[in-house]
């Protein structure tokens, strides 16, 4: 098969499948990425060379308590108490819970900043459990909850925020192509521009404002403000969704391969796919709770 149909044919079955979970129920959301967060631990644990089995009991118990516990309380209440004939309460603060794995997340992605620009090949074993919990586990999570808004569910939210990321991507690498000629980071990622990153950071505002009054729809005392949210949200998905994808990169470079897996033909992994939102989603949470805050 020709390499640019297998290329596209993957592309449109993965986001045919995204979106029909998202849209389908919080259920299949909440399934389908802890699915890809299997996927993902499996690929990082080929790159970082640690134990599959330990990691992949570990974070499938981890996002399933965590998303039990956040979005299904009463429910898991009740259910354990009828299983074991008991009367358990979970006293567990949610918005405490959150802030504990945001603090714990945005420390380790520092942590991946200082390992991005730092010139060093070797990785300790500590170190790479602690990526294992902060780059990859925790962000997942936070991709969740960010759905959730303020209070309820809502799909537009992180429909809209792979929307920005995938034009962030696609115009970063067109206007990288014709007209970028300083490179971004070069030692990482050699294609990578800054006139391609301005450009995508421009067409992610342009598609933050679209997204905003196309999309979202706000009422219209909100319209303003859903449109500077909007276009905060892009900006945030410009500068961060790039430097994940250049953490991942950088992944890749030690482990000495090209892609972190090979489950999307012509895409590679689920970590090819999704390393700009999990280095995304923790900043958007936070974004998100400094407005419900100040409002």
């Amino acid at each position: 098969m020709n390499e640019t149909l297998k290329r596209a044919l993957s592309g449109a079955v993965y986001i045919v499948l995204l979106l029909t979970s998202i849209l389908f129920s919080t259920e299949s959301f909440i399934i389908l990425f802890g699915v890809f967060l299997v996927i993902a631990t499996y690929e990082f644990c080929n790159l970082a060379n640690i134990n599959k089995i330990f990691s992949l009991l570990f974070v499938s118990l981890f996002y399933t308590s965590v998303a039990l516990i956040s979005f299904y309380k009463n429910e898991t209440e009740n259910y354990i108490n009828k299983f074991l004939k008991e009367d358990i309460k979970f006293t567990i603060n949610i918005d405490q819970l959150n802030t504990v794995l945001l603090v714990i997340t945005l420390l380790v992605s520092v942590k991946c900043i200082v390992f991005l620009f730092d010139d060093t090949q070797a990785i300790s074993r500590a170190s790479k459990y602690i990526y294992l919990l902060g780059y990859i586990t925790l962000p997942f999570i936070f991709i969740t909850k960010i759905s959730f808004g303020v209070k309820d569910y809502n799909p537009k939210i992180i429909i809209g925020l792979f929307i920005l990321i995938w034009t962030n991507d696609t115009f970063a690498y067109l206007v990288g192509k014709s007209i970028g000629k300083h490179k971004l980071f070069e030692r990482i990622s050699p294609k990578k521009t800054i006139e391609g990153f301005l450009g995508g950071l421009v067409f992610a505002c342009f598609a933050g404002y679209l997204i905003s009054k196309l999309y979202i729809k706000p009422n219209p005392n909100f319209s303003d403000k859903s449109i500077l949210i909007w276009t905060i949200i892009a900006l945030i998905v410009g500068v961060f969704g790039t430097i994940g994808d250049l953490i991942e990169s950088k992944f890749k470079r030690i482990a000495g391969v090209k892609d972190s897996g090979t489950i999307m033909p012509g895409h590679g992994g689920v970590l090819d796919r999704l390393d700009s939102v999990i280095f995304v989603a923790p900043i958007v949470f936070l974004f998100y709770q400094i407005l419900n805050y100040v409002s």
